[in-house]
């Protein structure tokens, strides 16, 4: 098949017709991290920067967070914020100065508070970060470590920039990867289903959202 030929989406729903390796597979303990759910990128109403893939995803990932709390592991909630001068979002905050850049996320704004239709329960972990990666400085890896985590539900957006990030950084400390394709998104579906086949290939098992729920209501040890 020649894929020049083809368009991001159709790339990927070829791959998820015949895929060219087996899956990863689900360990014995299951960490969710969600990625940046907040406002800035789920209220499409109200910010520009905000995107839009599946309008339930919101919905899928409640369930994959009371099923992870459900069997007693970590459910974990990020959010990008930064100083009121921007001074700590490095050179990744640098590329333009309009009022709804990245350097413009400040800690405490409506745009670095999470969707409020999420429900945050009290045992959840939140984390403030600062670049692409969740695991990028910090305290996921130790966190993961701590639980005794071996596989990594990734929800979040978006699904080419911050999903992506974490999802390689995840593999590359030796967790097992899963996205659930409805639980991700991204400003427009070419760089939503390029990454998408980028990771199925390479990073995580990238599946519908029943089958990661059906897996979790099985419990531990459901490898």
């Amino acid at each position: 098949m020649d894929l020049s030929d083809l368009t991001a989406r159709q790339m990927y729903e070829a791959l998820k017709a015949a895929p060219p390796r087996r899956r990863f597979g689900f360990g014995d303990r299951i960490a969710l991290v969600n990625v940046d759910l907040q406002c800035a990128y789920t209220a499409v109403d109200t910010f520009a920067t905000a995107y839009e893939t599946d309008p339930r995803q919101l919905e899928h990932v409640a369930a994959l967070a009371a099923a992870v709390r459900a069997i007693g592991l970590p459910v974990v909630w990020t959010y990008v914020a930064y100083a009121p001068g921007g001074g700590d979002c490095g050179v990744w905050g640098t590329r333009n100065d309009a009022p709804d850049s990245l350097q413009n996320i400040r800690e405490g704004s409506p745009r670095a508070a999470l969707d409020p239709r999420l429900t945050i329960d009290p045992a959840d972990t939140v984390m403030r970060k600062r670049m692409p990666s969740a695991f990028f400085e910090t305290h996921l890896a130790s966190l993961l470590v701590w639980h005794r985590i071996d596989t990594v539900i990734v929800t979040g957006g978006s699904t080419s920039g911050c999903v992506r990030a974490t999802v390689v950084d995840g593999l590359s400390h030796g967790y097992r990867m899963i996205v659930p394709e409805e639980c991700v998104a991204d400003r427009h579906e070419s760089p939503h289903f390029a990454a998408l086949y980028d990771m199925a290939v390479k990073y995580a098992d990238v599946l519908p959202v029943g089958d990661v729920l059906a897996r979790l209501q099985k419990g531990p040890g459901m490898s």
